[in-house]
């Protein structure tokens, strides 16, 4: 069985962003030259999410819109998390949105449903964070 590792960094200039890495997840999968097995996608932060879901840039808008209703950022005071960072509300948007995405791989491809992509979802950005891509198979 093969393994691959590779961590992608991010610096997100905003506090809130949904970046499409499908095309740097398959560029790991060229490199790794697995055809049958899985690859493992998970954001090594904790205020960072990876999910699947359609490309659009509505949905996207909606995805910030109802995270935005479900844990405001502010007021900061509402949590008690807040000891400084003030990044709490990020916390609860990661919980929601996840962790990490799973996805199998079948002929040396990503064996998507249709309009699935891979997303790393920031939720406390203007600084450097990492994501994790774990790739095992033959």
């Amino acid at each position: 069985m093969k393994t691959y590792r590779k961590e992608l960094w991010f610096n997100v200039p905003a506090r809130r962003a949904f970046i499409n890495i499908t095309t740097q997840i398959e560029e790991c999968l060229r490199e790794s030259a697995v055809k049958e097995g899985l690859v493992l996608v998970n954001a090594m932060h904790i205020t960072a999410s990876v999910f699947i879901n359609d490309d659009e840039s509505g949905l996207h808008h909606d995805f910030d819109v109802w995270l935005e209703k479900l844990a405001p950022h502010e007021p900061v005071k509402q949590y008690r998390h807040n000891s400084g960072e003030e990044n709490a509300d990020a916390h609860l948007k990661r919980q929601v949105m996840g962790r990490e995405a799973v996805v199998a791989i079948t002929g040396g491809k990503l064996d998507f449903g249709p309009w699935e992509q891979i997303f790393y979802g920031e939720f406390d950005g203007m600084r450097r964070k990492r994501v994790l891509v774990k790739i095992i198979g033959e």
